[in-house]
């Protein structure tokens, strides 16, 4: 149990990796360098009755099927946001910036003192050890794979990634071909990803350098193919407005920096059922708790103890965790970022 004067009720970490939003064009991929802005479009449909209906409901069409047809008639209309390509164009451009930076031994905000030298005692030991090299590694890999392309990745012809990295000193340059990568594992790599992974991880373990990736990722998905920025979630869209809403930016189609950034550190694959073929949900971004909310499942549970909250109390306050892939996890929430003050009550 830990003593109440080495307890920060206040506790936070600004975020290490800070993606921009994604901007999407359309080009031809035999002429990568003529790219237009995609713009969203709006579409009137008329869709047929498919949800599944209650059981009172589906025992009334049981006995009038002519109540089942009624509803059959009456139209399901629909105003949606819709994006695609052009005529002429068969590639997608995905265009966003990441922003790399240092300092993660010290929070950004705690307000216990002993607590926080604990933290950072053990936050240098990881460096002096580990050296970011294996969270890198990951994160690099995701740039390389694609796997920020979400749906649009989906019977994709080719996929190359063109990553820019610079800073006050730098100005180097990658190019990759996505699908050289499997989604599933971290075990393909070479030698371009462990150079990009060693610009990450010297930055990553830094005090307060910087690195800005500027990512080009051309996508052959066919011409006029419809692609796919992200959805917005809207509370209260009310009667007679669209059912699905896109996002964009100043008229460009893209996708949200959220989104990104969960891709890219989409690599958890140290939690207890990533080996259980029938458990595993393969590469799962980091959270505290392993949410994967379209699965509506925590992977990470207190009852287990494999949470994040569990594994960082004990190795914050300077205890030894026993298995090395839990410290990459506890330091792979923290690039993430975020707000885990404990009450002192």
């Amino acid at each position: 149990m830990a003593k109440k004067e080495n307890i920060a009720s206040v506790l936070a970490f600004e975020k290490k990796l800070v993606p921009s939003d994604g901007y999407m064009y359309g080009t031809s991929w035999g002429n990568k360098s003529e790219a237009t802005p995609l713009q969203l479009r709006e579409k009137s449909v008329r869709g047929t009755i498919s949800n599944r209906f209650n059981k009172k409901d589906s025992k009334a069409f049981l006995d009038d099927p002519m109540k089942l047809d009624a509803k059959v008639e009456s139209p399901n209309l629909q105003r949606v946001d819709a994006c695609a390509l052009e005529p002429h164009q068969d590639t997608l451009k995905l265009h966003f910036t990441l922003k790399v930076l240092g300092g993660i031994t010290q929070p950004s905000a705690c307000n216990n003192a002993p607590f926080k030298q604990s933290y950072s005692v053990a936050a240098q030991s990881y460096i002096d050890n580990q050296g970011f090299t294996e969270l890198a590694t990951r994160y690099a890999t995701n740039i390389a794979n694609a796997r920020f392309l979400w749906r649009n990745r989906v019977g994709a012809e080719k996929i190359e990634v063109q990553v820019n990295a610079k800073n006050k000193t730098l100005n180097q340059s990658w190019t990759f071909d996505a699908t050289q990568f499997n989604l599933r594992n971290f075990d393909e790599t070479n030698n371009a990803v462990a150079e990009l992974a060693t610009l990450i991880a010297g930055v990553l373990a830094s005090e307060d350098e910087f690195l800005l990736l500027d990512i080009n990722c051309f996508v052959q998905v066919g011409i006029a193919q419809e692609v796919y920025p992200s959805e917005e979630l809207v509370l209260d869209k009310g009667k007679g407005e669209k059912s699905k809403i896109l996002y964009d930016v100043n008229d460009i189609a893209a996708m949200h920096s959220q989104k990104i950034g969960n891709a890219i550190r989409t690599i958890d694959t140290w939690y207890p059922d990533f080996s259980n073929e029938e458990q595993s949900a393969g590469p799962i971004a980091v959270e505290p708790y392993g949410a994967v909310t379209n699965l509506g499942r925590a992977y990470r549970t207190p009852k287990d103890k494999q949470d994040f909250y569990t594994f960082f109390d004990t190795w914050a306050r300077g205890e030894q965790l026993v298995n090395i892939d839990d410290e990459h996890y506890v330091m792979a929430v923290l690039v993430r970022g975020g707000v885990f003050g404990e009450s002192d009550k």
